[in-house]
Formats: structure tokens, C-alpha cells, sequence
């Protein structure tokens, strides 16, 4: 778990560096969801370069989409494409690393980034896995902010009602978007007891916390009744330190040279960290 900490931390750095690159990117949310994406792919997810056409290969979809350059850095660590050549090409012309997961890429399900969608998708992809009597399981990773879309909605009682054990449904509960704090724009009060009425399990986990999402996610594994819904509470910006952390304006944002060094120094030292805690 140390290591995949570290890990975190170093991805992150990739982060940094392509949005410094490219001159965009939502780093704000790629920071809070590294953790989880780390977890699935090194921990959790039957899924490899090797297999990525197999149709017994778990699946995942990143609906809360514009989080691509958190999503792209783990899928170049897992091997599915060069990192080098993912900081030099993001977002330029011509370059198929564009700024919201791009299905022509491998690795990647489907193009997301119109909110609302990746749980609808991951129900059907669910309901077809059963009904092929297979043993995958299915993913996706939502904003908060996207809870408002109406179709999240539907998709959670779509797949409560057909009681869709091999779904798991992770919210990226950072409590910012990019107009301001979700409580503000859009409350979520009492937000797992209004999933659980969907006839979900609900799971509520620190986020930030590799070993904590990982007990869930083996948690989720032994619900044999209902899909499972993780609420991941995180902080927008983690590991940026003091100048991003839990600050809406890193929603989409590039760093000057300053910050730059100060989020790269930063992130060194919880790499450090995190390797000799």
C-alpha cells in the first residue's frame, strides 16, 4: 500500500507536467481522483494491455470524463501506452490524447465527459455481463457535481431494480465544482441514504486513502444482492499542498512556473512520505 501511495504521488507529477505542456487541464479533480484510479487498476481491475479484448476483462468507465489527465497517467503506468509520448502529444494538435477520454486510445471503453452518463452505460454493460453468465465486474467514477444530472439518477434505480451485484459505482466526493461548492450549487444532503433507497449498497470511505478504498472494494466484492455504490470523500487538489488543496479555482487551471514548483516540491515530499511511513 506504500508503495501504491507513492505511486499516487508520482502520477501526479505526470499530471502536473502534462497540463504545464499542453496549457489545460482539470488538475483540481485529477488530483482528488488519483487514488481511486490507482487503486482499480493496480489493485482491483482484471484488466492489462494483455487482456483489454477479452471479454471476461473487468470494465471501467470514467464518466466525470474531464478528469482524462489522472485517468491517461494511469493507464500509460498500467502499459497501455508510453508516458513520454502522453506528456509530449496531450492535447495537441492532431493527437489522439485529447481532453476527454478518447475510445481510439487502448485501454478506454467509451468517450465520456458529458456528465450523466458513464453510470447509465456501466448498467447496460452490467445487465449484458449477467446475462452472458460472466464473472467480470463493472466501474465507473462520477463527480459529485454531476449528481445533478437527471440520468444519474435513473441509472441508479435502473440498476437497483435489477439488483446488479457485479456494478460498483464510485463518487468522487470532492464537495467543489467549477462554479463553486456542490452544497451551494447543488446539495447532496443525506446522499448515501438516498442512494441506499435505490436499493444500493452504500459504502462511505476516505477517498485519499488507498489502503481504506481497497477494504471497500473487496467489501463490494462479497455483495451478492445489490450493486455498490463507494462515496469517496476527497479533497480537491490533494497532495498539491496548502496552494491547491480544497480550492475551486484549481477546478481548471494552469500553474505558473511558482506553483509549478511548489506542487512538484510538494508532491515529492509525500512520495518520500508515503515510501518510509
Amino acid at each position: 500500500m506504500r508503495e501504491l501511495t507513492a505511486k499516487s504521488f508520482e502520477l501526479r507529477q505526470i499530471v502536473l507536467d502534462m497540463i504545464m505542456q499542453s496549457g489545460g487541464g482539470h488538475i483540481g479533480g485529477d488530483f482528488s481522483v488519483m487514488d481511486i484510479l490507482v487503486t482499480l487498476y493496480f489493485k482491483q481491475m482484471n484488466i492489462s494491455p494483455e487482456n483489454r479484448d477479452d471479454p471476461d476483462r473487468d470494465m471501467f468507465v470514467l464518466s466525470k470524463g474531464h478528469s482524462v489527465e489522472a485517468y491517461y497517467a494511469v493507464l500509460a503506468a498500467k502499459g497501455f501506452f508510453d508516458t513520454e509520448k502522453l506528456v509530449r502529444e496531450f492535447s495537441a494538435f492532431g493527437s489522439k490524447f485529447i481532453g476527454h477520454p478518447n475510445n481510439k486510445l487502448p485501454g478506454i471503453e467509451m468517450n465520456s465527459g458529458s456528465l450523466g452518463h458513464g453510470l447509465p452505460v456501466c448498467v447496460g454493460m452490467a445487465l449484458a455481463g449477467r446475462m452472458d453468465k460472466r464473472g467480470n465486474r463493472v466501474y465507473t467514477v462520477m463527480g459529485d457535481g454531476e449528481l445533478a444530472e437527471g440520468s444519474v439518477w435513473e441509472g441508479f434505480m435502473a440498476a437497483g431494480h435489477y439488483r446488479l451485484s457485479n456494478l460498483c459505482a464510485v463518487i468522487d466526493r470532492n464537495r467543489l465544482q467549477i462554479s463553486g461548492g456542490t452544497e451551494e450549487v447543488m446539495s447532496h444532503e443525506n446522499l448515501a441514504d438516498r442512494i441506499r433507497s435505490f436499493n444500493w449498497n452504500v459504502i462511505n470511505v476516505n477517498g485519499n486513502s488507498i489502503e481504506e478504498l481497497n477494504k471497500a472494494f473487496e467489501e463490494a466484492r462479497l455483495e451478492k444482492q445489490k450493486p455498490t455504490c463507494i462515496i469517496a470523500g476527497t479533497i480537491k487538489g490533494f497532495g498539491g499542498g496548502e496552494i491547491m488543496e480544497n480550492k475551486a479555482v484549481w477546478h481548471h487551471k494552469v500553474p505558473s512556473q511558482e506553483e509549478y514548483e511548489t506542487i512538484r516540491a510538494e508532491l515529492n515530499r509525500r512520495r518520500e512520505a508515503a515510501l518510509h511511513e
